[in-house]
């Protein structure tokens, strides 16, 4: 019959490695997380440049749109 003791440390070393690893899992995730959010502005575009993007394609609209209206005028 074996003793109490050996149980209950059996019992701490795998709550012990359990929580290790669930511990090593969370840190693995988070840095997997503050990877992906360190290379956010290499992969979206930021709003400034978007904002330059659009006005450069409205203005090409606005002179398109411009000589369909001195077309039809003709």
């Amino acid at each position: 019959m074996m003793d109490y003791q050996i149980f209950f440390n059996l019992a701490v070393a795998g709550a012990g490695f359990f929580g290790g690893w669930i511990l090593n899992r969370i840190y693995v995730a988070l840095d997997r997380l503050d990877s992906d959010v360190r290379h956010m502005p290499a992969q979206y575009v930021s709003r400034e440049d978007y904002r330059s993007d659009i006005k450069d394609i409205r203005d090409m609209l606005g002179k398109i749109f411009d000589k369909l209206d001195n077309k039809a005028d003709k």
